[in-house]
């Protein structure tokens, strides 16, 4: 094991998603730097409990924990039990996407979008971020997206619950600064995962369209999460970081 995981050994972190996709090489990632991990996944139980367990080796311990980010009542009980942990770090990985036009989009929908991407990140923060201003020592990442800085059509609820996201953790990181406590922002644009698979016809127009000409790695994102919980990290707060291939700094118009 190496020296930074040694060091990290005693650590442990909470990853909302941690199953599969961006949030499963969230945990390995961690996991390869010698962090305990508690991941929640809510319907791939036996993908989940067998990832914990191949990764819990070398001292290291991962748990797979049942959780339905858009149940209030669930989230408000895992809280009351995960303040007790005394986690170091937060990721809140899990999300969910609802597109449509503004002009039709379903109330319904977009607050259930927005319970899972924004107020579950809300409920477990005020949980896990009071042990943390204690210990003067902790680590809080949002897995936000670029949906949040740059306009898109059919984007609007999306957006705005990643949006309120990142106004949160402003806030969130003026108040915990001084207590040791770093807040950050990762805005990820299109990552290669399941959850663009309903656009694998448009992939290569959408890739043209990327300065960097590709989608980003899970390993890349996933490595900007786990750097953020590391010693030299721990001045950065507040921060908005695209990881996007050069998307958002571009003009959107082409000749």
């Amino acid at each position: 094991m190496t020296t930074e995981a040694t060091n990290n050994s005693r650590k442990r972190v909470l990853v909302t998603g941690g199953a599969k996709g961006l949030g499963a090489a969230i945990v390995e990632t961690l996991v390869s730097q010698g962090f305990d991990v508690d991941f929640t996944y809510r319907s791939s139980g036996d993908a989940a409990h067998s990832s914990a367990e191949r990764l819990s080796q070398n001292g290291v311990t991962v748990r797979a924990l049942p959780l339905d980010l858009s149940d209030r009542g669930a989230i408000n009980a895992f809280g009351e039990t995960a303040a007790d942990e005394n986690y170091f770090g937060f990721i809140h990985n899990a999300g969910q996407s609802y597109d449509t036009l503004a002009a039709v989009l379903v109330q319904d929908n977009a607050e259930a979008i927005m319970q899972v991407n924004f107020w579950s990140f809300t409920q477990l923060v005020k949980a896990l971020v009071r042990p943390m201003i204690r210990a003067r020592a902790g680590r809080i990442v949002a897995i936000g997206s670029v949906a949040a800085l740059q306009g898109n059509p059919g984007n609007s609820a999306y957006a705005a619950s990643k949006g309120a996201l990142l106004s949160y953790l402003r806030t969130l990181t003026v108040e915990t600064a001084k207590r040791g406590v770093t807040a950050n922002y990762i805005a990820p644009g299109f990552i290669d995962t399941d959850m663009l698979a309903p656009y694998a016809a448009y992939r290569a127009n959408m890739e043209k369209q990327i300065p960097a000409g590709r989608f980003a790695r899970v390993e890349e994102v996933a490595g900007l999460a786990a750097f953020l919980l590391s010693d030299p990290a721990a001045y950065i707060t507040g921060a908005v970081l695209p990881i996007d291939g050069g998307l958002t700094a571009q003009i959107g118009i082409h000749r």
